[in-house]
């Protein structure tokens, strides 16, 4: 039996790996973590450990206050990270903190 090389066979495999490929970067993307270097997260003095902040330096800072009951977190209240609109493609920790920490409401 011949095996059917034609286009449309061809097609359907190109767009297949297009599309796990595709799934790849974007399921990658959704993991990254934002880097307590990244000139933002170091702007808003950023921790992805909420007890490691300098309360001398960050004198808002509060025992309690973490990124996951932050108004600004993106995920659900017990998730160990979640997205942040001021770190945009990129999450932050669960028990993290940063200086636009604001109660949720």
């Amino acid at each position: 039996m011949n095996k059917p090389t034609n286009r449309r066979v061809f097609m359907m495999q190109t767009i297949s790996v297009a599309g796990v490929a595709a799934l790849a970067t974007t399921a990658a993307q959704a993991q990254a973590m934002v880097a307590e270097s990244d000139p933002q997260a170091a702007a808003l003095a950023y921790k992805a450990d909420a007890t490691k902040v300098d309360k001398a330096k960050q004198p808002k800072y509060a025992a309690g206050q973490i990124c996951s009951n932050c108004a600004l977190f993106q995920g659900k209240a017990d998730a160990a990270a979640g997205g942040c609109p001021l770190f945009a493609g990129k999450q932050v920790a669960g028990k993290g903190w940063c200086s636009a920490y604001a109660k949720k409401g």
